[in-house]
This record gives C-alpha cells, sequence and structure tokens, in this order.
C-alpha cells in the first residue's frame, strides 16, 4: 500500500515560487510562516470575529483572533510531541521536533482566517441565499457545475485557503508564499466542493495552487481534485477540538449559561487525579478553579491526543486513518457529553441565537443588495456607465471589481463574497445598517 513519506511532508517550498526551500537552524520557515500570518491584515480582523458569543463586548469572552492563538499554543505541543517520534522514525531531511511544531502551530494560528462575519452563520447564509434567492439561482445559472458547487457548498476553510495563497499579498504568485507543508497541514479537507468530503478545503479557483500544495507534500490522490489529509492537519484539527471543548465551557462559565459545579465535574474526570480535587477545593474563586482546571484537562488532552497519533503514525501515512484524534482517545466520552452539552446548552442558548439569527439575515441581506447591483453593471457597456445611480454607487464600495470587472459571474461572486467574508462582525452591521439606511 502507498504510503506518505515525512521527507515530503515536511516541505519547506513555498507556493509559487521556484526555490525548493531549506530547513535551517537559524530560523525554522516555518517559523517565518508563523510571522507572516500574524503580521496580516485578515488575521488582525478576527479580533472581532465571532466565536461563540457575537458582539459580547467582554473582554472576558474569546474572540476568534484569542481562540486561534489559544489553538496555535496547543497544536505547537501537540506537533513536537509527535515530531519526537517523527524525527526519530523517520527521514526528516534534517527536520527537528520543533520544526514539526511550528509547522503545526502556523496552520492552527491561520485555521479560521476565512471565516465570514459571526461565524458559521455566515456560512449557512451564504450557502442558503445561493440555492434559495432568485438572484442567487440566477447568477448561478451562468455557471458550470464545477463553478456553481463552490457557492452552494461555501466554506471558510476553502475561503482560508484563497485568502493565504490570493488575497493577502495579491501582486505575488501564491499570495503569502507559505510553505506547502503549512498549507497542508492547514487543509483538514483537501478537496474541492465537487469531491465529496464533508466540507470543501479549497475553490476552483485555487485549484491549481493546492495541487501545487499537495504535490509538493506527496499527499496522496482521493479521486477528482481530492487527495487524503496531510498526517498534520489531525493534530490541527485536534488542537482546534481540544481549545474549544475546554475554552468555549470556560466561557459559558463567565456568561452565566452553566454553573462552576458542572464544569468541575467534567473537567476533575478528565484529569483523575486526587492530588488536583485537592488542591481545587483550596482555591476560593469559581473562576480560578476553572482556571486551574482547564489548564490540567488540556495537558492531559495533549498528551492523549500525541499518543493516539503515534499509535496510528503508519496509518496516518497511507491515508487510511480518518478519525479525528479526539474521537479515539481514552477521555472520548467525556469530551462528547461536553460536546452534546456545548451544543445543547451553549451554541443554541437564546441569547447567542437571537444574534446569530440576525447574523445571517443580515449576511443575505448584503448579498440582495451587492449581487444585482455588480450583476447590473456587468451587463452594461462602457463600465456600466448606463447603470442605474443606484448600482454604480453601490458598487463605488467594491473598487477593485469595478475598475478591473472580472470576465466571468464566477470570478464577479468570488470578489464579493471576498468583500463580506473579510469584514469584521461590528463592520458588517454598521455597513448593513448604512445600506439599508437604518444609520447614516
Amino acid at each position: 500500500m502507498a504510503q506518505m513519506n515525512w521527507k515530503q511532508l515536511l516541505s519547506p517550498h513555498r507556493l509559487g515560487t521556484e526555490n525548493p526551500g531549506k530547513i535551517t537552524p537559524e530560523r525554522s520557515p516555518f517559523q517565518r510562516d508563523f510571522d507572516r500570518i500574524v503580521f496580516s491584515g485578515s488575521f488582525r480582523r478576527l479580533q472581532d470575529k465571532t466565536q461563540v458569543f457575537p458582539l459580547s463586548g467582554s473582554t472576558d469572552v474569546h474572540t476568534r483572533l484569542t481562540h486561534s492563538m489559544e489553538t496555535s499554543s496547543i497544536a505547537r505541543s501537540l506537533g513536537t510531541a509527535a515530531g519526537v517520534f517523527i524525527c526519530n522514525a523517520a527521514d526528516t531531511d534534517g527536520a527537528h521536533p520543533s520544526d514539526i511544531g511550528a509547522a503545526v502551530a502556523a496552520a492552527a494560528l491561520a485555521h479560521d482566517i476565512g471565516n465570514p462575519p459571526l461565524g458559521h452563520a455566515g456560512e449557512e447564509a451564504i450557502r442558503y441565499w445561493f440555492e434559495n434567492s432568485p438572484a442567487g439561482r440566477n447568477i448561478c445559472d451562468e455557471m458550470d457545475d464545477a463553478e456553481r458547487a463552490d457557492f452552494y457548498n461555501y466554506d471558510g476553510n476553502a475561503q482560508g485557503f484563497r485568502i493565504l495563497t490570493r488575497l493577502e499579498m495579491p501582486d505575488r504568485t501564491g499570495g503569502m508564499q507559505l510553505t506547502c507543508a503549512t498549507l497542508g497541514a492547514f487543509a483538514k479537507y483537501p478537496g474541492s466542493a465537487e469531491s465529496g468530503l464533508k466540507k470543501c478545503g479549497f475553490f476552483l479557483s485555487e485549484k491549481n495552487y493546492f495541487s501545487e500544495v499537495a504535490n509538493s507534500c506527496g499527499m496522496l490522490t482521493n479521486g477528482k481534485n481530492c487527495f487524503k489529509r496531510h498526517p498534520l492537519s489531525f493534530l490541527l484539527e485536534a488542537a482546534d477540538d481540544i481549545a474549544y471543548l475546554t475554552v468555549d465551557f470556560e466561557d459559558a462559565l463567565r456568561q452565566g449559561l452553566i454553573e462552576y459545579p458542572e464544569l468541575e465535574s467534567y473537567f476533575l474526570a478528565i484529569i483523575d487525579s486526587e492530588s488536583s480535587a485537592s488542591y481545587v477545593r483550596s482555591l476560593r474563586s469559581s473562576a480560578r478553579k476553572a482556571e486551574f482546571l482547564r489548564a490540567h484537562v488540556i495537558g492531559v488532552l495533549v498528551r492523549s491526543a500525541a499518543d493516539e497519533f503515534i499509535r496510528h503514525h503508519d496509518e496516518l501515512l497511507s491515508g487510511t486513518w480518518t478519525t479525528p484524534l479526539t474521537e479515539a482517545i481514552p477521555q472520548k466520552d467525556i469530551l462528547n457529553r461536553i460536546r452534546s452539552r456545548s451544543t445543547s446548552g451553549i451554541y443554541n442558548h437564546p441569547s447567542v441565537a437571537e444574534v446569530v439569527g440576525a447574523g445571517f439575515e443580515l449576511v443575505m441581506g448584503m448579498l440582495d443588495i451587492f449581487v444585482p447591483c455588480i450583476s447590473e453593471i456587468d451587463r452594461e457597456k462602457c463600465g456600466g456607465k448606463k447603470a442605474s445611480s443606484r448600482s454604480r454607487r453601490i458598487a463605488a464600495m467594491l473598487p477593485e471589481m469595478l475598475h478591473h470587472r472580472p470576465e466571468s459571474a464566477y470570478c464577479r461572486l468570488l470578489g464579493i463574497l471576498d468583500y463580506i467574508s473579510g469584514m469584521s462582525d461590528r463592520n458588517a452591521v454598521s455597513l448593513y445598517q448604512k445600506l439599508k439606511g437604518i444609520s447614516l
């Protein structure tokens, strides 16, 4: 059975360049990836994008920015722990465990960079609009099946890959020109919208870029425009699971959605340590108790997930292992109980649902405005000079599209979604209110 190999999987080749890349001891190319992401505008805007509690205004709860940073920290620990085993077991072409930790940390730092305003509600709103609104169906009728699938299956993961490889530093081939190892680890869903995966990891417009990543890393094919996952993507996925299952629960305590004894019962069951239970009883503040328990829970889960990665190492290289690591570790049943409780009592709590519901309408409302206006301008000659005054004024918000009109409906729609998905939550609310004349 064919297997991937670590020499290729840790490819330092930078997307869109001729240089094959090299792992050097003084500064890892994966650390450079991390730095490029940190200093990007798209990453900075995550400070005002929803994690769980939209537009909360509280510094006590997490945004996508703080969630991404914490996920990255966990990912570094996971990658380094797995890297010790990898470097002892395989030819890594000079890579050290810390290099592997840095690659997973960089990928994790960017894992939510493509999320539209108001999180998953924004994604769902975009998909719903294209399938159900007359304007969405009409413009999709101008496309072929592969192009149409990108909008009917729109996903923040694919938007994130587009940001990293095209929209940030757009004047360079390959955009940010991150290493193929980092981009491979970033791709939890390494297939197009037509591939049949649960979610799509890249749009048709970035198909060639993803093929370059997959070929450089030696990722195995898994059908048309689809590949077996890069093994390090399982560590990124585990880091994300660990972060949101623990920290979202702690945030819910701060927001008063759960009581401390419930958090303690779940977290102590994971830690399974009498000394920890004794120490936490000595603390007076529920908040301090929760912080202590959360830190220890993360440590236990990191060790378990790294052990599971090592246990299934050969299956990961052959692409036959497909189960998330957190669904295979000894603590999986407790995590599933936390996940179920979070779904029922936190993510669907009325205080969250009412804002998310409003966000759903907000994103669809912007598409109702932008798509017909841009389509009208495109139908007219002379750069849309014969289009209505309203359409021309709305289009002025999208200067790149107005002055460098894309040739196809597919590219026009991607440009509109680039604009909307790049907004922070508050910017999206403010713009929508202005477009509707609610606030000037």
